[in-house]
């Protein structure tokens, strides 16, 4: 997406002199997010990253976000930290906006993950789960299946089925999921929405976990559920790498074993997670007109990896 909001040079250059980051050299919009307005900032002391938050992200919820990606960062976490302004604030107002400056970390992300980069993002994975436990807020996660069966619920089944003929039966099958959904598994604060885009990476060491504007309290078996379903499927979601599976678990576990309870429940999860964007992309699939620019994400993805993952149960993480 392009940029939502048009800030000048020199707007932007008296946004940055409340920081102690040196002067403004440059400025460019990054085209990518779909919820905040991003540039890329050069100063005469480096790079970094301006967000706007624009739809989605209440202000109330920054304290958390930002200190949050503090204390990661501060644990040596691949996160970037926050840079606070002259007073010490994490954000400040542009108008009736709220903008962060966030520190810059090098590396891109995979298109084509490998064994070893999956590897190393379970290991990223586990080690910010374990860094978090001690993180002094939470927040409610507010995505839990029952809340996105509710946004399948809305759509409805008849205009799901203008999708596709298959997508109205997912109502049934999350139904299914939110009976059966586990509400004892180990928690923490965790990410829950750890695509490849999310990660920076230079060759196969993490730089970089971005984009915690998902992250809630929750189960830490779901993160990594989420994660798998993210990593470890064509886009199409009609085929699943079970060696970058493995390879995300392994690296997980060579941080923070999982539990019996946990491994058991992980199929489960992992339809939970599919549940999410399902409805997420049902919705944003329903709301953006046919005629727009913006290419819809298809939620049938989605519903061919909850499939899978219902078929094969723990065959699917073996």
């Amino acid at each position: 997406m392009a940029v939502y909001t048009h800030l000048g040079a020199e707007e932007l250059a008296r946004l940055i002199a409340h920081y102690d980051v040196g002067e403004l050299v440059s400025s460019k919009g990054i085209a990518e997010g779909v919820s905040n307005s991003n540039w890329l900032v050069e100063t005469t002391r480096g790079r970094f990253i301006l967000t706007m938050y624009e739809r989605r992200i209440e202000t109330a919820d920054l304290p958390f976000f930002l200190g949050l990606l503090d204390h990661l960062s501060a644990a040596r976490c691949a996160v970037p930290r926050t840079i606070h302004d002259r007073d010490g604030a994490a954000w400040r107002m542009v108008g009736d906006k709220a903008v962060a400056l966030i520190e810059f970390l090098p590396g891109v992300s995979p298109s084509n993950p490998t064994p070893a980069q999956a590897r190393a993002v379970g290991v990223a994975l586990a080690q910010a789960h374990l860094a978090a436990h001690d993180f002094p807020m939470a927040r409610k996660n507010t995505l839990a299946p029952s809340d996105t069966l509710a946004i399948l619920a809305q759509c409805g089944a008849a205009a799901l089925g203008t999708i596709d003929p298959h997508l109205p039966a997912m109502l049934d099958t999350g139904e299914a999921i939110v009976r059966e959904w586990p509400e004892d598994l180990p928690r923490s604060i965790i990410h829950s929405d750890l695509f490849p885009d999310n990660v920076l990476m230079l060759d196969d060491r993490v730089t970089g976990m971005i984009d915690f504007y998902f992250a809630c309290t929750g189960a830490m078996a779901y993160d990594l559920a989420v994660t798998h379903a993210a990593w470890c499927f064509d886009d199409a979601g009609e085929t699943c790498d079970h060696t970058l599976g493995r390879a995300l678990i392994e690296g997980y576990e060579s941080v923070r074993a999982l539990s019996e309870q946990e491994r058991a429940a992980l199929p489960l999860l992992a339809e939970g997670a599919c549940l999410r964007f399902i409805a997420s992309r049902a919705q944003d699939w329903l709301d953006t007109p046919e005629d727009a620019l913006v290419r819809r994400k298809d939620p049938m993805d989605f519903t061919r990896r909850l499939e899978f993952y219902r078929a094969n149960g723990q065959r699917a993480f073996a």
